[in-house]
Order: C-alpha cells, then structure tokens, then sequence
C-alpha cells in the first residue's frame, strides 16, 4: 500500500539476541521470547499470530493491510529517491572507464604508459579497498542522505578539478581529479541493496535493487561509447578541445545532481516498508561485532570470493577491452567503445530482468548458479570468437551476450548476500562484497594484462579468467540458500 503522508506505525517489532516482542496497539504490554524456552516461545508467537490475523490481512509478501491503517507503508517518493540515486552513479561511473576506453589516444597526448592510463580505471579499485570499512560505519551510523551527498558532492569536485587538466603536461591534475572520483565511490557500490530494503516493500526490493545497479551500468555504456565521440584523434589542439568539451560536460551534470540531491534526497521514509525492515528498526548492533558476524558467516564467505571473481573477470575485460580488440581490428577505435556500449546496455538489460525473477520466484541460490554458469559459457565464446571471428559483428553479438551474464549478476548476487546475511545491514554485506571485487579487479586486470603482452597471447589471457570463473561457480554451488530475511518477512516478526 503507498501512502504520502506519515502515519504512525500499529505494530512495533522489537529486536534483541534474548527476545522478540510483537506489540499490535502500543497500550497492550508484549509477549516476552525467553531465550531458555524455545517451544513456550513459539506456542505465545503462533497464538500472537492467530490474533494478528483477525487485525491484519496479507495480500502477498511485502503487502500488509490492518483494517484501520497500515503497519508497515511505501511512500510514492521511493520511485524519486531511487531516480535520483540511479542519476548519481551513473555520472560516477561514466568516469571509470572514460581514458582508459581511449587509451592509445591517451598514452599519445600526456605522454604516458598504457600502464598508467589503466591506473586512472584501477584507482576506482585502489581507493575503494582500505575506504570501505569507514564508509560502511559512516553509511550506518549516519544514514543514507550523508552518504549519498558526500558522493555526490566528491563526484562533483573531482571532476571540476579535470576540467583544468586539458593539457598535455597536466596528466597529475587528470589524476588527481580520476582519485577524488574514485574515492566518491565508496558512497556508491554498496548502497542499491540498501537504499531498496529502506524505501521498497518486499515485493519490490529486488528490482529496486536491481534498477539502482542499472545507474552504475548506464554510466558505464556511456563511458565506453562517448569519449571516442567527444575525443577523437587530431591535432594537439582538438585533442585537447575534445577533452575540455567532456568535462565540462560531466562537471555541469555532477553539479546539478548534487543540487538536486540537497533538496530531495531522503534517508529513509517515516514508516518502514516491510515486516523485515520493522524488526531492524529497534535493533541496535555494534559495527564491529556485526562485521565479525559477517566474516564468520561460512556461506557468505563462499558468496564474497565468488562474487569478486566474477565481477572482477568483468573489470578485467572492460580495462583492457581496446588492448584485445585492437589486436584483431587494427582502427577499430570506434567500434571499441560500441562494443563496450553493447555489454553494457545488453547488462543493464540482464540486471533489470534477474531482478524481476528474484522478485517472483524467491529462488536466489538457483537464479545466481543459473546466471554465473552462463557467464562462464559467454567467457569462452568470447575467447575463441575473437581470434577465429571473421567480422567484428559477430564480436558484439558475443560481448552482448557476456555482458548481459554478468552485469546481470549483480543484483543477484547483492539480493543473495543480503539474503543469507540478514540481520545484518545490506549496506555492510553489499559494501564487502564490493571490496571483493576490487581487490580481485587489482589482481586480475595487471595478471591478464601481463599475459596478454606474453607470448600466450590473448587466448591464454581469456582462458585464465574463464579459469577464475569456473572456481567460483563451483563455489556458489557450495553455498547453503539460507535465506533468513525472506523468512522473517513472511512470518512478519522479529528475527530469531
């Protein structure tokens, strides 16, 4: 049920290790969950639940009606919320891959190494891994809207300062600006699944998150297509013209979103948007303790290595992306960023549709094993397509297909952790696995790199990720499909 307005909640869900309470009208005192007596227990929650009914009628997961009011309410601003969030990661991760998908362009006009115009894509992954752990306490303790405008604001400033590097003796300052960005992003990658179990009832949240993933992708596509057609090769001076014309552009864009984002961005609505939600609103849990919790979590665990390899073999692939085509279609500048664009928008497409599966039918382990064994399929497609193919069509037939996978994955895999995490934060569980993913991102992109310039060539480069791919399917078959928020939302109590 959406509402607009605020309304006192009927129902308070209270949380502790020792007890969970359901309290339907405030002035009734709640029935007591003795740690010491599990059966007596949930005699007194089944009978608290046959009178719940007579008050409340369900009409489906997530949907909750009382006859008098709602319990738990979505709020008409969530969709506000979510556009604005979508529009600021999106012009943060358009700056990702913004040199490096021009990279020959750019080692020509600073005079640098193709090494270092990787670096301006890795330093995204550098600064994320120390960054993360206080921007998740941060993100915790102070709450969505602080995060977000601290990101927003970090984007905004990062790139005003590579307005002033369109020179080729000012490489540092483009640096310098790439950093800000990328430490902007530790207010990013974590946030769809949260931002989705705050603002969107259960029936929703998977797509919800899944559409917060699609503002990352998008801004990604437009990395890879819009810097050859901002930035084309020339003379110093229309290189240089190219460059101003680009940051100017994103710098405008940032600020905007930034503004925007002062005036409209909520933390979080009055009343919470599901059962799941309600039983964490009391909850209050030591940071630290809530990460060991995590770390000790052994299906997690499987989750975080798998999810960084496959999401790092995808980092790997879109860094060097121009090196392997290239190899094969000598000119082909152009057609690099299109094929980039094609994974990513083929992606986008993915993460949408996984999301909506998730949503229907609940089953995270089966979707994710599904769609992590596809991606392996893709990877070797794309590995002996690329040196045999005879056109480069047929390259982005094949990259479209790997990149719907595993950009598709994403959402999958963030559901599935906040899934077998709960009742931890989604922030945190997303915020690891982010962390995952660049530190393997920082292994993977220099490994293959390295073998693609050794006398291996590009298909053992393809193949060793395919390699790191198949270890993490077999990793996400071991994971026990826990799923403990899904649980509490249908029994619509607090957490065991």
């Amino acid at each position: 049920m959406e509402a607009d307005t605020d309304t006192d909640t009927n129902i308070e869900v209270k949380f502790s290790k020792s007890k969970i309470s359901l309290n339907p009208f405030r002035k009734k005192k709640p029935v007591q969950r003795p740690s010491t007596d599990v059966d007596e227990a949930e005699k007194e929650l089944l009978a608290k639940g046959q009178e719940l009914q007579k008050e409340v009628k369900i009409e489906s997961v997530g949907s909750i009606v009382p006859n008098d009011s709602s319990i738990c309410k979505v709020y008409k601003r969530r969709w506000l919320i979510l556009i604005l969030f979508v529009c600021y990661s999106m012009s943060n991760a358009f700056q990702w891959i913004q040199f490096a998908i021009i990279n020959k362009l750019m080692v020509e006009y600073y005079g640098v190494s193709e090494e270092w115009i990787d670096n301006t894509s890795l330093i995204y992954c550098f600064v994320y891994i120390p960054l993360i752990f206080p921007a998740t306490y941060l993100l915790e303790s102070k709450g969505l809207r602080v995060a977000v405008l601290l990101g927003s604001f970090g984007t905004a400033a990062g790139t005003w300062i590579k307005v002033l590097s369109a020179s080729p003796t000012l490489f540092w300052v483009a640096f310098t600006g790439q950093t800000v960005v990328a430490i902007s992003q530790i207010f990013i990658l974590g946030i769809p699944p949260l931002l989705a179990a705050v603002w969107f009832g259960s029936d929703q949240v998977s797509t919800a998150t899944s559409i917060g993933v699609f503002g990352n992708q998008l801004g990604i596509a437009l990395g890879f297509y819009l810097p050859s057609q901002l930035v084309q090769n020339g003379t110093v001076e229309e290189v240089t013209a190219g460059l101003s014309r680009m940051h100017y552009g994103t710098a405008s864009v940032t600020s905007a979103i930034f503004i925007l984002a002062i005036f409209f961005f909520k933390d979080k609505p009055p009343t919470p948007p599901s059962f799941a939600q309600a039983a964490l609103a009391s909850c209050e849990e030591n940071y630290v303790v809530s990460m060991k919790r995590l770390l000790s979590n052994k299906g997690y665990l499987l989750l975080l290595l798998s999810y960084g390899l496959n999401v790092g073999v995808f980092y790997a692939i879109s860094t060097l992306l121009y090196s392997f085509i290239i190899k094969y279609f000598p000119g082909a500048d152009e057609d690099v960023g299109r094929i980039g664009l094609s994974i990513v928008l083929s992606g986008m497409v993915g993460s949408v549709i996984s999301g909506l599966i998730l949503d229907k039918t609940r089953r995270y382990k089966e979707t994710t094993l599904v769609i992590y064994f596809l991606s392996l399929v893709g990877m070797l497609a794309y590995t002996f397509t690329l040196p045999w193919g005879n056109h480069i069509s047929l390259i982005y037939v094949v990259m479209a297909a790997l990149g719907f996978f595993m950009t598709g994955y994403l959402p999958v895999g963030f559901e599935f952790g906040a899934e077998i995490t709960y009742p931890e934060s989604e922030g945190t569980s997303a915020g690891l696995l982010n962390c995952s993913v660049q530190i393997f991102g920082l292994v993977m992109t220099p490994i293959t790199r390295a073998i693609l310039n050794s006398s291996i060539g590009d298909i053992g480069a393809n193949l060793t990720l395919c390699g790191f791919l198949a270890v993490g399917l077999l990793m996400t078959a071991l994971i026990k499909p826990d799923l403990k928020r899904l649980a509490a939302q249908k029994s619509g109590l607090s957490p065991a």
